[in-house]
């Protein structure tokens, strides 16, 4: 969430959506935003700790945020995904 309020321009959208998924009616948080989105070459090193897309720096951040949620989410038998198209993206949780 953070993420998608941090690079979503101003006049942008993010939304949440909560919902229940599968036999087993496990919730199922869905983050989707009009930011720039992420490129394929990094969409799949997102939950690494330490991993930041700009190297520049002009953000703010450590690039531990993201692994942080994937070791909570998988301490409570969760799963997280990414997918993401330039000028769209979407995490569910």
């Amino acid at each position: 969430m953070s993420n998608a309020l941090k690079y979503t321009p101003e006049g942008g959208r993010v939304d949440v959506t909560l919902s229940l998924s599968g036999s087993d009616q496990r919730v199922k948080v869905t983050i989707s935003d009009t930011g720039p989105g992420i490129s394929p070459e990094h969409l799949p090193h997102i939950f690494d700790r330490f991993y930041r897309i700009d190297d520049s720096h002009t953000t703010e951040g450590t690039g531990i945020g993201l692994a942080l949620v994937k070791e909570l989410v998988q301490l409570h038998h969760g799963t997280i995904t990414a997918e993401s198209e330039q000028g769209k993206g979407q995490f569910s949780i």
